[in-house]
């Protein structure tokens, strides 16, 4: 398997009329599969839409927590339902978590447990959402114990931070925020995490490296972040890029070697 972004909104608006053009560049550099989370009940049609009509392009559903308030309970029986059929090209639940810049936590930990808690009984991969609040996350995780792999998407924060994630066992999503020298704190995370613990995504059109404007983040920067990804670690480019892909395989619980 070559490079695979695990984590990229590409059913969003900015890529309408551009995600034929898009992936054919992306095939041409060896990206060859994205993974679109699901963020809100009336979208998660569109993900699944769009990963159908493209190959290797796989999707999860998930309820975000800027979007809490949109939902009731009927959002959550819903999306038991549809995990429960297996839907062809769903890898994972989510995304789903905390934002603490975002919205309420007392709003929105009811509904990160209550999906923490389904990916659990379901036997579900999990994609976590976590922004400044990675200690609550990881309390929610030692108390309601999922049982799949966890991915904690573009992480950022401190090295301390990121070791108590690998140790409940998740995986970070590594992204553009790496290409950044101000962000020193999350380069020397991911530099001395191990290298087993890790996943390449870059959140397109969000979270753009270092050089892109806010808003044109694309797929296409996968390679911008393995390079500087690359340069923090000591591992040579070829191992890093065996292990990322075996990660991945991991992380989505594919079998296949495409």
């Amino acid at each position: 398997m070559g490079l695979v972004d695990a984590h990229c909104h590409f059913d969003f608006a900015e890529f309408d009329g551009r995600r034929d053009r898009i992936l054919s560049d992306l095939q041409s550099r060896g990206i060859e599969r994205l993974v679109i989370p699901g963020v809100r009940w009336a979208h998660w049609d569109r993900v699944a839409d769009v990963a159908r009509a493209h190959k290797n392009i796989y999707y999860c559903l998930g309820i975000h927590p800027w979007y809490v308030d949109e939902h009731d309970d009927q959002a959550l029986s819903q999306l038991r339902q549809r995990l429960e059929d297996q839907p062809e090209g769903c890898v994972a639940l989510g995304e789903c978590g905390l934002d603490r810049i975002h919205g309420e936590l007392d709003r929105q930990q009811p509904w990160f447990e209550a999906q923490v808690e389904l990916a659990r009984d379901l036997d579900w991969p999990l994609v976590i959402h976590s922004v400044r609040t990675h200690d609550e996350v990881l309390v929610t995780l030692k108390r309601v114990g999922p049982r799949a792999p966890v991915l904690v998407h573009g992480f950022s924060g401190s090295k301390e931070q990121a070791s108590k994630l690998v140790d409940q066992g998740c995986y970070l999503g590594v992204g553009g925020v790496i290409t950044h020298e101000r962000a020193s704190k999350t380069r020397t995370a991911i530099a001395q995490m191990p290298l087993e613990a890790l996943v390449l995504e870059t959140d397109a059109p969000d979270m753009p490296p270092a050089g892109v404007a806010k808003g044109d983040n694309s797929p296409v920067n996968l390679e911008r972040v393995l390079a500087a990804l690359c340069e923090l670690r000591t591992e040579s480019e070829a191992r890093i890029r065996e292990a990322l892909a075996a990660n991945v395989r991991a992380l989505y619980r594919w079998t296949d070697e495409a």
